[in-house]
């Protein structure tokens, strides 16, 4: 699609997914998805046939793309294909391929203080408390605004995150505290022009935009390293640890849920395999073995008669 004789197929790619009101970040991955298919065919992909289709998704194979890229890139194409070209003969030759379930790592509680404790600045120590503290995503992190805290019901507004869903999460005292010290600290040449409840939490470098979330990357790797952690942890990390240490501590799995947002039990329990301290504090048989056996109470019916 990066040749001028495609370009209208791209327009009108677009304005199909305007129409269905799909997010930024998911238009430029399948625009991207698509620039790949055409660059491998080396000519427009409304040419395409099945047989191109089949081949592409071997050459993926191929080139050791990893199993979730090439479902997001198969994904990019099929959009294409059933929605924008209108060819399902086509999109019904796209097979996904079902992802490793793997278990996600999480820090420890020595390990998120450790964390905070070496945050270079006040504000680093701030988007990483948001993160680990209310389980937000990177994302929803830094789009916040000063009309999402609400400090009466003490809790923060997400609007329009994953999904397109708005949910709440506590605002606690620790939190507030944190954010309030913040907003004390912030320069105030980044709120002109902006309503005191449209200005941004943490504004980005252009005037008018928050910051991003490739800067809050960097700065978790950055405190990560300077705390010494070892794990290959994410920055969504935090919210995995956000989840665990809550179940650890007796939450309820579907409190947990409404708070992290997801629309399935079935994606917030598969913390129950990483809660650690729950996992530790079960008894093993192994252990059971070497107890001594209980003797089974008589009942007054086994009680010998007179």
């Amino acid at each position: 699609m990066s040749t001028d004789t495609v370009s209208p197929l791209r327009q009108r790619m677009i304005e199909d997914m305007n129409a269905r009101k799909l997010c930024a970040g998911t238009q430029r991955g399948h625009i991207r998805s698509c620039k790949r298919f055409a660059a491998f065919l080396k000519r427009s992909p409304d040419t395409a046939a099945a047989e191109d289709i089949r081949r592409f998704q071997l050459h993926l194979a191929e080139a050791g793309v990893s199993i979730g890229n090439r479902n997001r890139i198969m994904t990019g194409l099929r959009f294409l294909f059933r929605v924008t070209l209108r060819r399902l003969d086509l999109a019904a030759e796209i097979y996904h391929i079902r992802e490793p379930q793997k278990i996600p790592l999480v820090m420890s509680p020595d390990e998120m203080k450790r964390l905070l404790a070496v945050a270079r600045s006040l504000k680093v120590r701030v988007l990483l408390g948001l993160g680990y503290g209310c389980g937000l995503r990177a994302g929803e992190v830094v789009r916040l605004k000063v009309k999402h805290i609400d400090r009466a019901q003490n809790i923060i507004r997400v609007e329009q995150s994953k999904s397109r869903k708005d949910r709440h999460v506590m605002l606690s005292p620790e939190t507030l505290d944190l954010l309030s010290q913040w907003w004390k600290a912030r320069p105030p040449y980044y709120d002109a022009g902006l309503s005191p409840e449209e200005r941004w939490l943490f504004p980005g470098c252009r005037r008018g935009k928050p910051m991003s979330t490739r800067q809050l990357n960097r700065l978790f790797h950055e405190t990560t390293d300077a705390a010494g952690i070892k794990k290959g942890v994410t920055l969504h990390a935090l919210r995995h640890s956000f989840a665990t240490h809550l179940l650890e501590r007796g939450t309820d799995i579907r409190i947990i849920q409404a708070l992290l947002g997801h629309d399935k039990l079935d994606t917030t329990a598969r913390y129950t395999r990483v809660a650690t301290g729950m996992i530790a504090g079960i008894a093993s048989p192994l252990d059971m073995l070497s107890q001594p056996s209980k003797k089974p109470k008589r009942s007054r019916k086994d009680q010998p008669t007179a």
